[in-house]
């Protein structure tokens, strides 16, 4: 089967460090992983906030990275939360039903426009408190790498 690929949509661009590491880690991760499960390659793609300054702009940018058909999630604080195993299974549905490409939309610091949250298949809370993009993108990026793991069955989940 085709691989269902997968990128991380951000407002704003991680400097060389810690955060940027981890991500890279996690994805490198799942790429490996995920690839017997036709999940992957996951990507990030980063925008430059100083040249989308608005959240229209930042709207605008975003859409232009996405390939037609892509189904997107909106990462939210009012969005649903899920456990690590609904990503898990959502993610698996997804591809189960021919998508071929999923992205999760990061805004920045004034969240994303509206507009494209209400656009997208699912709005996502990564909890009930405010997350920094930065550290956003590292959660993300590890759930992505759990939610392979989980369905590949090895032992990095425990429940």
């Amino acid at each position: 089967p085709d691989l269902m690929r997968i990128t991380i949509c951000a407002v704003g661009r991680l400097k060389p460090g810690p955060e940027r590491a981890l991500v890279d880690d996690y994805l490198s991760r799942l790429d490996r992983t995920g690839k017997p499960l036709a999940l992957g390659p996951a990507r990030v793609v980063e925008l430059d906030e100083r040249k989308v300054a608005t959240r229209t702009a930042q709207s605008a940018a975003i859409q232009k990275t996405l390939s037609p058909g892509t189904l997107t999630v909106a990462l939210d604080e009012r969005g649903v939360s899920w456990t690590s195993r609904d990503l898990a299974e959502k993610v698996a549905h997804w591809r189960d039903h021919g998508q071929s490409e999923l992205a999760f939309l990061i805004g920045g610091a004034d969240g994303l426009d509206p507009e494209l949250r209400n656009k997208a298949e699912v709005n996502l809370s990564l909890g009930a408190m405010v997350w920094p993009h930065m550290l956003a993108r590292v959660m993300l990026a590890e759930q992505l790498y759990r939610a392979t793991t989980i369905l590949a069955g090895t032992p990095y989940h425990r429940e």
